[in-house]
């Protein structure tokens, strides 16, 4: 039996920091949600007794440092494996973006290995089991659009934004996340407004939206990568509403309402940036 799951990426409509833990993360407040940006997940089962991992990309390892890799670990730990599991994973989603595409890919193999050994295991326990792999992966079990506290484990679904296009662009750099946050001065740090996203997201507010989204890791990335400030530049110069990086970056994306204008950026950033991407909201 082969099972298809499908990743998808997502993009931060906010992100904030609000302090230290004590076990060296952070406490964050985070809106998220899931762009037609998608990695293809294909899940089946072997007689041997041992997980494998495939995927054509020679910046994504496929031992035990891949994320998909750890949540097999960690569901084979938790649940057993009454067989083998190869996982093959068709990546489309960049490396190393801030959109997520470890952590989703990882969220796709809990739930397929669900679906793959029919244990009816609810979403609460499988995000759970995600959180000790990654901040991310708990959102990326269940999807759509909501905001993550706590260090990215404690995840409550909101009400999805209004329909709109969204332009990506990636520098070709790669960004660390770790060495992002570890550079962060958080006497320094100009939050967003994450009620008001909240309450643009409750309204359907395009604009309201747009104008409250904010991300406070945007200043350590800028400084340190000035190529990703110019992306943003360029983005805001064509006249897209609403312009943010997602996650510690280096992707830029904008949210656009209509189609026409969309495409027009889309094809002004392909002057820029080799990856560039034009894509609906999925949240």
């Amino acid at each position: 039996m082969v099972l298809f799951e499908k990743a998808p990426a997502k993009i931060n409509l906010s992100l904030d920091v609000l302090g230290k833990r004590t076990d060296g993360y952070h406490d964050v407040e985070m809106i998220m949600t899931t762009i037609d940006l998608a990695d293809r997940v294909r899940l089946y089962a072997i007689e041997q007794d041992r997980i494998e991992v495939s995927l054509e990309s020679r910046y994504v390892p496929s031992d035990e440092r891949n994320l998909a890799y750890k949540a097999a670990v960690a569901f084979k730990r938790r649940y057993g494996l009454p067989f083998g599991v190869h996982i093959h994973i068709e990546k489309n989603i960049p490396v190393s973006a801030g959109l997520g595409g470890g952590s989703t890919d990882a969220a796709a193999v809990l739930r397929g290995l669900n679906r793959l050994c029919s244990f009816g295991i609810p979403e609460e326990e499988l995000a759970d089991l995600g959180a000790g792999i990654g901040s991310d992966v708990p959102f990326c079990v269940y999807g759509n659009t909501a905001i993550a506290t706590g260090r990215g484990e404690k995840v409550e679904p909101l009400a999805s934004p209004p329909s709109c296009w969204v332009v990506l662009a990636k520098p070709n750099i790669g960004v660390s996340t770790r060495t992002i946050f570890q550079q962060i001065k958080l006497e320094q740090l100009m939050h967003p407004n994450t009620k008001e996203i909240v309450h643009a997201l409750s309204n359907k507010d395009f604009e309201h939206m747009c104008s409250s989204m904010g991300n406070v890791l945007e200043n350590v990335t800028l400084t340190l990568y000035p190529e990703v400030q110019r992306i943003k530049d360029i983005m805001k110069h064509m006249g897209a509403p609403g312009v943010l990086m997602s996650g510690s970056g280096p992707t830029v994306y904008s949210l656009v309402e209509n189609y026409s204008k969309a495409k027009r950026i889309y094809n002004g950033m392909r002057g820029f940036c080799q990856e560039v991407y034009l894509v609906r909201l999925l949240g």
